[in-house]
């Protein structure tokens, strides 16, 4: 820590995306820069800098490492801090909502300090008797997504067959619990016997399998769901979404939130079973988890008495370390995470 013309500066570790990336990433396509930033905020800016604290290991920030046209996922540019969703506490501050020492969640760069010019996107975190680090998973984007996905795109009835992959997942492990509690007969997919263990005696799924080990994708689901899936909850796309049409109901719905099997492909895998979506009337809808982000006080009123009470847990695999961050990443796309990846920054 310095100070420079009566300004406080201090050194600021970054993960810096080095080039556009094919294929699969490796942690070599990012490096560690040690930067320096000043806390202070320029008077009547609105600005605010926060101190991370924890930041979220998301699939979608794949897509962002490639060029792409789509203002949903802006392109990271390349010899810059990467970003993400991420827990902070904010040490400057010139936005009226905001004060210092306040804890906020929203997006934010990797980096030990972000000066953050659009403050109004960040939530203030109001109830800290939950780990903190829940704001990255549970109570965050991750949860937003689950419950909006759950409740509001697959709109479910009692009773009803759910089929969730990748369930093991940030996502999917709330999928499936929220799909427990409402009285639904739930399955979910993963790539480990560990995870498939997880899913049924964690979590609470009626069924789970490995899907490396099936060599028939269209057989497990049958076996799985002899009377066919009202819902699928859609992390995976590829085969898995191919043989997952074949064993849809009548009316069936598909909340498409992510398909992390095409994420590093160059050129990615066509579906061959649509047809199934006209004949069986099935709805799929995709979810971008901002259209829901004015409902989060009403998310919060629904899961966090749920998360105090233990009727919904939360797994989280915890990277320590700015250092270890590109790995942390890195692992989701060869399933090396057991539960939500989070990387720990600073414990305040």
């Amino acid at each position: 820590m310095a100070t420079k013309n009566g300004e406080v500066v201090v050194s600021n570790k970054q993960v810096i995306l080095k080039n556009f990336v094919n294929g699969f990433p490796k942690e070599s396509d990012m490096y560690l820069k040690t930067d320096s930033i000043s806390l202070k905020v320029e008077q009547g800016s609105n600005a605010v800098i926060i101190k991370n604290l924890y930041l979220s290991c998301d699939p979608y920030m794949r897509i962002r490492m490639t060029p792409i046209d789509d203002p949903n996922f802006p392109t990271y540019p390349p010899g810059s801090p990467i970003q993400g969703f991420g827990v902070g506490k904010v040490v400057e501050s010139e936005y009226p909502e905001l004060k210092k020492g306040d804890l906020v969640w929203g997006v934010t760069g990797w980096e030990e300090y972000t000066l953050i010019i659009n403050p109004q996107t960040l939530f203030k975190i109001q109830h800290t008797d939950v780990p903190l680090s829940y704001y990255t998973g549970i109570l965050g984007m991750p949860g937003i997504t689950a419950w909006a996905g759950f409740y509001e795109i697959c709109a479910p009835k009692k009773g009803e067959y759910v089929y969730i992959s990748a369930a093991s997942g940030a996502v999917g492990q709330l999928v499936g619990q929220f799909a427990k509690l409402f009285g639904c007969y739930v399955v979910g997919s993963a790539g480990t016997k560990e995870k498939v263990e997880l899913l049924k005696n964690k979590f609470g799924f009626d069924d789970a399998f490995n899907y490396k080990q099936e060599h028939d994708l269209n057989a497990a689901l049958k076996r799985c769901f002899p009377e066919g899936i009202d819902i699928y909850f859609e992390n995976v796309g590829g085969k898995m979404l191919d043989a997952v049409l074949v064993n849809m109901r009548a009316h069936g719905r598909i909340a498409a939130c992510g398909m992390i099997s095409q994420y590093n492909l160059e050129h990615t895998e066509g579906v061959h079973n649509m047809m199934n979506v006209v004949y069986k009337r099935i709805r799929i809808e995709g979810i971008m988890v901002f259209d829901y982000f004015p409902q989060y006080a009403k998310f919060l009123e629904v899961v966090l008495p749920s998360v105090r009470e233990g009727k919904v847990v939360y797994v989280e695999d915890i990277a320590e370390g700015l250092e270890n961050a590109p790995a942390a990443l890195i692992g989701l796309f060869s399933g090396r995470n057991v539960g939500k990846q989070v990387v720990v920054v600073a414990r305040e």
